[in-house]
């Protein structure tokens, strides 16, 4: 080897200007993002969001990013930055191609141990450090050509190009151009007597198959069929392939000897922050890949204003607010189904916090509670949300309460099984926090529901933390000044069809009103089944 390749190799320069892509607080790191869902996840149907979302890049890990909400504001706007730049779709490419060359690298590393030759392992390690060097000057020259303004790709590019021009990295590339090069000028013949073989430099020997094909080739009045048979080649050797490896290696020891030496050398040739950034990367894409076909369809996502929890808002004064929003995880199901998606507006005012949702069943209201979860949610992760704009707040943590099947092996009743649940929700719950409540008691008689929602409200309302509330129990609708009723509609010329909108109007009582009729019976549907010949 050279002497200029045996002298240590020196770091990049300015190797602490970029750590993440997706975090910049000190305390936030991939190592440290929650490995196991939340538990409010199936509620809100997030888990077949992320499903969808992770499919096919399992390879990533991208589970942890998305069970990890952030707590600050800035984090959250330094994604925004990013999700932006992401939007360029040129540079949407050039990152792809970058993980698809990563990948590459990957399956070229994994391929070699699960080889049985040394020689074989090493060529596919000296391959793989061959596309990491071009790759990682690629994604240079695409980051250096590209109008990125966020300071995640800013700072990730001032690394690379730090990088690129250290030590480090040129003798990487120099000596595996080197090696590469020796490895391509060997030439050797193989003298097959009988049942035995010999191996030896190649000596400057005739390629007798060219000059048949040439002497032929005088005789060739048209195109013939081929009948060539094109045998498999599986990477795996044989044991005389490897013998014959083994006694090109001492034919050529100099050459094999700096194979040898390079990949004892460069056995940690990838950079902790490139391969990082290659999985951080994706998070990015994985979640714009899933809009991508929403907003073909017409959907609007927007970024939205993010803001501490406000406890004393003026009187009037929004603090919250969403227009043209949808339940991302319903949508993706109707877009894929051709079917329209209904989209609704939402906000609060003043003192405002708490959304008392009533109207028929079948008409949106547990859609309006998930989405409004749905949509604190994504906005906490730093990712566009379904509207056309959008004030939404940070949050500790969210509590759900939807209904839930009867356990067999469960001692508790069903009425008793939801107060421990909402108990243990409002003694967990602060003022940070979201709660979504989706018809609590129903199990039990109406006086004793209205009595156990007017408490359960009660200590909400104290709380003074954000809240969704679906029931049936329309006189929650207008408990104070902190309770917002709204209600799913129906069309004026014919009640039994849904419009799916969602609006702020007062209770009007007709969705308990039709749970009766269903409870006996009484509906139209039931009355025109029974009085039918």
């Amino acid at each position: 080897m050279s002497e200029n390749q045996e002298q240590p190799l020196a770091a990049p320069a300015d190797e602490d200007a970029f750590k993440s892509i997706l975090f910049i607080q000190p305390g936030d790191s991939a190592e440290n993002a929650a490995k196991e869902e939340p538990a409010f996840f199936s509620d809100l149907n997030l888990d077949q969001v992320v499903d969808t979302i992770t499919r096919g890049k399992e390879r990533y890990e991208l589970r942890p990013f998305f069970y990890s909400p952030l707590k600050d504001i800035g984090t959250i706007q330094y994604r925004h930055e990013v999700m932006r730049d992401l939007e360029d779709l040129t540079l949407l490419d050039d990152i792809r191609s970058f993980a698809q060359g990563m990948n590459t690298v990957r399956e070229y590393i994994e391929l070699s141990t699960k080889l049985s030759y040394k020689y074989q392992k090493e060529r596919l390690f000296l391959d793989a450090v061959g596309v990491y060097c071009d790759e990682v000057r690629y994604l240079l020259d695409d980051l250096t050509r590209a109008d990125v303004k966020s300071r995640g790709f800013l700072a990730f590019r001032d690394y690379l190009d730090s990088y690129v021009k250290s030590d480090r990295f040129r003798s990487l590339c120099s000596e595996t151009e080197i090696v590469l090069s020796k490895l391509s000028q060997v030439k050797y013949s193989i003298i097959i007597r009988g049942g035995s073989f010999t191996v030896r430099k190649y000596n400057s020997e005739i390629d007798y198959s060219t000059v048949v094909e040439n002497a032929f080739a005088r005789f060739k009045v048209a195109a013939a069929t081929d009948y060539l048979v094109k045998f498999s080649d599986p990477l795996e050797m044989n044991h005389i392939e490897a013998q014959i490896l083994s006694f090109v290696a001492e034919i050529f020891p100099e050459t094999f000897g700096d194979l040898d030496d390079y990949c004892v050398r460069n056995a940690d040739y990838f950079d902790t922050t490139i391969r990082n950034f290659d999985r951080e990367v994706q998070f990015y894409i994985a979640y714009l890949e899933y809009i991508s076909p929403l907003k073909q369809a017409g959907l609007s996502f927007c970024y939205p204003d993010i803001t501490e929890p406000e406890l004393n808002v003026p009187k009037g004064a929004v603090h919250l607010h969403d227009s043209e929003y949808f339940d991302i995880a319903l949508a993706s199901k109707l877009v894929c189904e051709d079917s329209p998606v209904v989209c609704n507006d939402f906000y609060l005012a003043g003192q405002e916090r708490i959304f008392v949702v009533t109207g028929p069943n079948q008409g949106g209201k547990t859609t309006f509670a998930r989405t409004f979860g749905q949509l604190h949610y994504l906005a906490s992760l730093g990712c566009p949300v379904p509207g056309r704009e959008a004030r939404l707040t940070l949050f500790d943590r969210i509590f759900t309460h939807f209904e839930k099947q009867e356990k067999m092996t469960s001692l508790r009743g069903k009425l008793e099984d939801d107060l421990i649940r909402i108990h243990d929700i409002l003694s967990r719950a602060t003022p940070q926090s979201i709660i979504v409540l989706n018809e609590i008691f129903t199990s039990t008689t109406l006086g004793d529901a209205v009595f156990l929602s007017r408490k359960v409200l009660e200590d909400i309302i104290r709380l003074r933390c954000l809240a969704v509330c679906v029931t049936f129990i329309d006189e929650l609708a207008a408990m104070s000044e902190s309770t917002v009723s709204v209600a799913s509609t129906v069309d004026p010329q014919n009640p039994a069809v849904r419009t799916f909108k969602i609006v702020r109007k007062p209770a009007d009582g007709l969705a308990y009103a039709m749970s009766i009729a269903e409870k006996y019976r009484v509906t139209y549907r039931h009355l025109k089944r029974r009085l039918s010949p």
